[in-house]
């Protein structure tokens, strides 16, 4: 049996509805009473983009949790097939759909995330929720004021056209490979492609790119909550989507914090290092921050 977590108050206005798959990861993990390890990841990916890691933090004893996005397919077929169903999340539905499942869980978490799951942890970290938070190549958030060209330039799939926030927008091969395959080789970069690339929600990306002008933004992080908890930036050297500007700028806003901040740079490394040939560098860095502090 799960534990019964208070209402949780909708930033979005919309239910946070957990599913029966993610209801059944917390349950496991409640039942073992090992320490749960959540995986968050960003757009263009699914949770399945996780499985490794998640393999990796099994054998060492933890328990590991990869729930979706709201209404997010189970395979990449289906969810190529079916696009629509990516249309409308915005940062503050998902950040409520996680803390939801967060809340159910008898131990608090460690928890990681990438890209604009790299966003999402930090949020969740902000309200409370993580034992420990590994953030990478994280999304930036309200008071992070750097804007690279190859971030704008990765970005314009989606900025370019004002009406993109409303819908799914998938990446063509071509904009992929710049914007996540660029440091690995072009047979690489084909089989990521085909392996983990679906559609993604275009609103995330207009929040993050109003931020800093819309007071009300859901893209924002309570840098200084007491009960945050450490909190690790790691930053790809090569990459074009969040370069090193801006998981600086993003770790110089953390900073602030009372607890344990720290960032690393991980040479040669491009926006897919969570699932390219070289990830198991990049979980070993991971790894070593959060058994620091929570086993």
């Amino acid at each position: 049996m799960t534990t019964t977590a208070s209402p949780t108050p909708s930033v979005s206005g919309k239910p946070a509805t957990i599913t029966e798959h993610e209801l059944a990861e917390v349950e496991r993990a409640n039942a073992t009473g090992l320490q749960p390890i959540v995986f968050v990841h960003g757009l263009w990916l699914l949770p399945s983009s996780w499985d490794r890691w998640a393999k990796l933090f099994e054998d060492a004893g933890y328990v590991a949790l990869t729930p979706g996005w709201p209404d997010d397919p189970e395979t990449v077929d289906e969810a190529n097939a079916k696009p629509e169903v990516f249309a409308h999340k915005t940062v503050g539905q998902v950040a409520d759909h996680y803390d939801k499942i967060i809340r159910t869980l008898r131990r608090k978490p460690g928890i990681i995330g990438h890209s604009f799951g790299g966003l999402l942890v930090q949020i969740l970290a902000g309200r409370g929720l993580a034992a420990a938070t590994v953030a990478i190549d994280p999304a930036p958030f309200q008071g992070v004021l750097p804007l690279p060209f190859s971030a704008l330039k990765s970005a314009w799939p989606v900025l370019g056209n004002p009406a993109n926030r409303n819908r799914a927008i998938p990446l063509t091969y071509e904009q992929f490979r710049y914007g996540f395959a660029n440091a690995v080789s072009e047979a690489e970069a084909h089989e990521l492609y085909a392996t983990f690339a679906v559609p993604a929600s275009g609103a995330p990306l207009f929040q993050a790119a109003t931020a800093n002008l819309n007071p009300w933004t859901e893209a924002k992080v309570d840098t200084e909550n007491a009960e945050r908890g450490p909190l690790l930036i790691i930053n790809g050297e090569k990459d074009n989507t969040v370069p090193w500007a801006i998981a600086h700028a993003s770790f110089k806003r953390q900073e602030r914090n009372k607890g344990i901040t720290e960032i690393v740079e991980i040479p040669n490394r491009g926006h897919a290092l969570v699932v390219d040939s070289g990830w198991r560098a990049v979980a070993d860095k991971a790894f070593a921050f959060i058994k620091r502090f929570v086993s």
